[in-house]
């Protein structure tokens, strides 16, 4: 894959102009309406696929309304914190077209699972975290026990809920050698918010592995520079500014290369050229948050690129995949291993979810975090 020119673009996913923080700003229009003016709103749209037949209509307003209560519920079960309306209104849009093209009784059976749906798809999947396991044999480096890497992304605090619990649990149980971290701490809707940044902290401070924990930061509106500075400070994590650190493991070298991501790779591709100094002849693993990168990093000589941002997509159709990427390169980087030449990719599907009026659901998605064992290859027979 050769990188694309993208410095003519004038809108990038992940930045304030992007698609996705139009819709966001709409989100917040809906969220503000009065709950019952929301609630009428949503009995005329039951009308509509009804013909206005009073009893199929309460029908199906009531399954809308039942939508609407699971999601105001997970707050108060410290599940996610987000609000409610937007994807409420979303999900009876969704049901409309199955009220509208199955006759009696199949219907209502597709409503029925509709609920079951939204029951797993909010309350249930996105708090049960994935491992992940990768293996990588590389001839920069010798015959030696495999590095440990572990990977996470996208952990997007709003409080510790279980899935963060968990989250501390499985590290200290896989005990890496080196973490990684590729950036999003915060959720989008609490960015500002000093609480959020406690909790974030809590996690944080629960990260350790022998040869460090190393992180870059996300997208510009989630990771803002000053509150990253306070998020971070006193913890046991370097945070990598467009530079490179080079781990010691069983007497081989393995070099790290930070890069701050802005979602702009005619911007950020001179900085990882600047950050290799011209040279890749160590194993490299490059930490950027996005994948977008990667096929610049590709021709760089970079071994593996970790990254996030795209969460896998967090709603996945059979044989389709994700319906949205926030990804420049679109559904071709959109989720976990690609190969760029001599390029290894990963883009993990995160742990947390976006935030604002974007809905808190995952399908066919979970959260993940990686582990990587990367060892030597003998490329003689």
């Amino acid at each position: 894959m050769k990188p694309r020119k993208f410095s003519e673009r004038r809108i990038y996913p992940g930045t304030h102009a992007s698609p996705f923080d139009s819709l966001i700003r709409i989100a917040r229009a809906i969220n503000s309406v009065p709950a019952v003016v929301f609630a009428v709103i949503l009995f005329l749209l039951a009308l509509v696929p009804t013909r206005a037949v009073l009893l199929s209509a309460l029908g199906l307003w009531l399954f809308f309304v039942v939508d609407w209560i699971l999601i105001l519920a997970l707050p108060r079960a410290g599940k996610s914190f987000g609000p409610a309306k937007p994807p409420a209104l979303l999900l009876a849009l969704l049901r409309l077209i199955f009220a509208a093209l199955l006759p009696l009784p199949w219907s209502w059976l597709a409503q029925l699972l509709g609920t079951i749906l939204v029951v797993y798809g909010f309350w249930i999947e996105p708090h049960r975290i994935h491992l992940t396991r990768q293996t990588l044999e590389s001839p920069k480096l010798n015959s030696v026990p495999p590095l440990r890497v572990l990977h996470l992304g996208d952990l997007h605090v709003e409080r510790v809920t279980v899935r963060e619990m968990q989250l501390v649990a499985m590290v200290k149980l896989l005990a890496p050698d080196v973490i990684l971290f590729s950036g999003d701490f915060l959720n989008l809707s609490n960015v500002d918010d000093p609480v959020a940044w406690e909790h974030a902290r809590s996690v944080l401070r629960e990260l350790s592995a022998p040869l460090g924990v190393f992180a870059v930061t996300g997208s510009p509106p989630v990771d803002k520079p000053h509150v990253i500075a306070q998020v971070l400070d006193g913890l046991n994590i370097r945070w990598l500014k467009d530079e490179k650190v080079t781990l010691e493991h069983q007497g081989e070298q393995v070099d790290v290369i930070g890069i701050t991501c802005t979602h702009r790779p005619s911007l950020d591709a001179p900085r990882l050229r600047a950050a290799l100094n011209g040279s890749a002849n160590r194993f490299t693993i490059l930490l950027y948050h996005s994948p977008d990168l990667a096929p610049d990093a590709a021709l760089m000589g970079v071994d593996l690129q970790l990254s996030g941002h795209t969460h896998g997509g967090q709603v996945r159709l059979p044989f389709f995949g994700a319906l949205y990427t926030s990804s420049l390169y679109g559904k071709q980087l959109e989720v976990g291993r690609r190969q760029l030449g001599d390029l290894t990719l990963y883009v993990t599907r995160g742990l947390g979810m976006e935030g604002e009026g974007a809905p808190r659901v995952r399908f066919l998605c979970p959260p993940e975090i990686t582990l990587w064992e990367i060892s030597g290859r003998n490329e003689n027979p």
